[in-house]
């Protein structure tokens, strides 16, 4: 199979590569130039051998030759495609004219070329494939952590200053204005930074992320700029930068409060001017990229104490977006959980009916410190370990029964409901069953047959 090496700012793809070719030459030419370049190349000189290797392995290269004995090259597409969806095609040829190359490429074929050819023109059709396998490999794994791992988050909005804010960034979604959210750590920032781009003329176009945080000054100015080869240690590629990959996009700048102070005049620069170079390179490049910030600190004080440059500042913060916290806005907080419980329970192949109202009021009470991104932690909890169809508080992590702002103790519970709960918990927290016990004042036979009762 076909894999990746990682390299600074870059990959480099190697490919499953099937060459058919009836003349032996060719097959060697090809095979070794590719194989020189780290490929894994099959050849055969026939259309029975190629169908055969075709139905055992997945290719992400063929090279057909038009002509093979009294068989069509052309006539092998079918069965490439049936086997390896995403195989690019290139018809190799020394009967090459108009009308031929037109067939191929309505047959299926991405490329064509004409015999005799180098191996440079080979190694440079693998070269542009490979460059493009990464390229959607890229927008898959974008498109897989957006909308694959994460259960999609509900906009929509109980709260009145919820609702202010959202209809705030939509209207600012429809200009290309800056937009500085803010907000403490795991309110959603990402997912309304997504948002506004699907709200905007720029949907269509990338919307990709920059965590400031995540790496050193050197490497998070080649992430957003781009290096030339041989700019810095481990600079063994050019490497685009994420500016260019969302050119009329949308690029998300998470924790802008931790961006190196050696960064901020570029990107100060960028923003006013739309101007920016590669890391190692002389020449001026533009992109029209739309740039949102988010952070949980205040940048202010971050101004004052000099660590934050104050006109990028205001460059930055042209639309300012604050978002609560969720403790500020519990009417959201059912509609959050239940959307997520689906989400988890089809991940997990489970189908609940919802939480009990005694759940749900617990859920409600509890001040969320972590705000939706724990939310969404304990509801995925839930559905991995809930064996009821109805969610019950029994399944509620120990802090959020026993924070003080639950109304746990007085909720209108059976006393049997209420020591089935203590149960669960105490057995939860305990390494052994007479710790348990003796913890809840029973011997072990008691607790033996309540576990059994309760069907823990």
């Amino acid at each position: 199979m076909s894999g990746s090496n990682e390299e600074t700012g870059n990959k480099t793809e190697k490919l499953n590569i099937l060459v058919v070719d009836d003349e032996i030459h060719i097959r060697k030419t090809i095979g070794m130039c590719l194989e020189i370049e780290g490929h894994s190349v099959i050849t055969v000189s026939n259309y029975e051998d190629a169908l055969s290797e075709i139905k055992q392995r997945f290719f992400d290269v063929a090279f057909l030759d038009m002509r093979l004995g009294a068989k069509n090259g052309l006539d092998l597409i079918p069965a490439l495609r049936a086997h390896s969806p995403r195989v690019k095609i290139v018809i190799i040829t020394a009967y090459a004219t108009i009308d031929s190359a037109i067939e191929a490429i309505r047959k299926g074929a991405s490329d064509y070329i004409p015999k005799p050819f180098t191996p440079e023109q080979i190694k440079l059709i693998v070269e542009k494939i490979s460059e493009l396998r990464i390229l959607q490999k890229q927008v898959e794994e974008l498109k897989t952590s957006l909308h694959s791992t994460l259960p999609e988050i509900d906009l929509s909005s109980r709260s009145s200053s919820m609702q202010r804010i959202l209809d705030m960034a939509q209207e600012a979604a429809s200009t290309d204005a800056n937009i500085l959210l803010k907000g403490e750590s795991g309110t959603g920032k990402t997912v309304m930074a997504h948002a506004v781009h699907e709200w905007s003329s720029r949907r269509e176009k990338p919307f990709l992320v920059v965590s400031c945080p995540s790496l050193s000054s050197e490497l998070l100015e080649s992430e957003l700029f781009g290096h030339a080869r041989g700019a810095f240690t481990g600079a063994v590629k050019d490497y685009t930068g994420r500016i260019s990959m969302c050119a009329g996009g949308t690029l998300l700048l998470d924790e802008i409060g931790d961006l190196p102070l050696s960064i901020q005049p570029k990107l100060l620069r960028f923003i006013q001017e739309k101007k920016y170079e590669r890391i190692g390179e002389n020449i001026t490049r533009s992109a029209d990229v739309r740039i949102i910030a988010a952070t949980n600190v205040n940048l202010e004080t971050g101004v004052k104490e000099k660590k934050f440059r104050e006109d990028l500042y205001y460059r930055l913060n042209v639309v300012e977006i604050e978002i609560p916290p969720l403790r500020e806005r519990k009417e959201d907080i059912g509609n959050l959980a239940n959307g997520m419980l689906h989400f988890f329970g089809q991940a997990n192949h489970r189908v609940f009916a919802g939480f009990t109202s005694e759940t749900m009021k617990l859920l409600e009470n509890y001040p969320w410190p972590g705000n939706v991104r724990e939310l969404r932690n304990t509801i995925e909890r839930i559905a991995i370990f809930c064996k009821t169809e109805w969610v019950g508080p029994e399944y509620l992590p120990g802090k959020i029964l026993e924070s003080e702002e639950s109304p746990y103790l007085g909720a209108k519970l059976t006393l049997e409901k209420i020591e089935e709960i203590q149960i669960r918990k105490i057995l939860a927290s305990t390494s052994s069953l007479q710790e348990a016990a003796d913890i809840l004042g029973i011997d072990q036979a008691t607790l033996w047959r309540k576990r059994k009762s309760y069907g823990i």
